[in-house]
């Protein structure tokens, strides 16, 4: 047993190990000024998008200064310019930006229900699956020219092709989502009382709901690139058509405009979807 006198001299660690418990505790002992935070994970994935688009332009500036038959950034930097001023970019940008949104947007509201039915009943995925399925492995841009003979060359046949797109890739997802919900959660809710109605929008719809979201990020894809392709044909304004008559003229300028146009306006959207996401799957646990 420690006796006063040599408890004097041992200080405060013997009498009771203040002091290192002190050194333990985060941010050190008393008085002493808090440790830095860690950089957060948000801040972190921040910090590496500005390096990887700063890179990426840096990679495109080499190559275009090597030989490479690509524009200078500072090159289609001025050729945006120019084209804003003449009003030619806000008019395509308009016309792109409203055929994919149409389409987009009732492609994905029909799927969802569809998908839902689909997943739930088992008469309506047999009858529905086959023929989503046989749609799915045929490109849209496979049925164009069908479409544009149907429907003519005005905005309908756009439209319905970025619809097809958007809609075929919607619908599997939320099918797979309300197949993939867990059957322990849905016969615990019937066994608490829960009629069919209660259990689809209180379990079935939640727990679909990122596979739903993930099919509309993956469908908004679909929509940019169907949309491209359906404006090579009979359009007269647009990204994909102004770039087609860059084409003609070999004005490499132009053409990248339009391609960083829509990788801008996609990347945009996807974002926005995708803070929908956090907002509505917020339960969700994530790495």
């Amino acid at each position: 047993m420690t006796n006063p006198a040599e408890k004097r001299r041992l200080g405060p660690t013997a009498a009771g190990g203040s002091a290192t418990v002190a050194m333990a505790v985060p941010g050190g002992a008393p008085g002493e000024p808090p440790r830095k935070k860690k950089m957060t994970k948000r801040a972190k994935l921040l910090t590496l998008n500005v390096i990887s688009v700063v890179g990426g332009i840096g990679i495109w500036w080499t190559l275009s200064l090597a030989g490479f038959q690509f524009p200078t950034p500072p090159e289609v930097i001025e050729k945006a310019v120019q084209l804003w001023k003449s009003g030619l970019l806000q008019q395509d940008l308009l016309a792109s930006l409203g055929r994919v949104l149409t389409g987009f947007l009732v492609g994905s509201a029909l799927a969802i229900p569809v998908g839902f039915v689909m997943g739930w009943y088992t008469v309506a995925r047999g009858l529905f699956e086959p023929w989503i399925q046989f749609f799915r492995t045929i490109p849209p841009l496979a049925l164009l020219p069908l479409v544009l003979v149907l429907l003519g060359i005005g905005e309908v046949p756009k439209i319905f092709v970025i619809f097809l797109a958007a809609f075929l890739v919607c619908v599997i997802s939320t099918y797979q989502g309300v197949v993939s919900v867990d059957r322990t959660l849905i016969n615990a809710a019937r066994v608490l009382g829960a009629k069919d109605g209660t259990i689809f929008v209180r379990v079935v719809v939640p727990a679909s709901t990122p596979f739903i979201l993930v099919g509309m990020r993956t469908g908004l894809g679909s929509s940019w690139a169907t949309l491209v392709a359906a404006e090579l044909l009979a359009a007269q304004a647009g990204l994909g058509h102004r770039m087609q008559q860059a084409q003609l003229y070999y004005d490499l300028a132009t053409i990248f405009v339009g391609i960083v146009a829509i990788g801008i306006l996609g990347l945009v959207m996807d974002r926005l979807l995708l803070f929908a996401e956090s907002k509505l799957t917020g339960w969700q646990e994530r790495i």
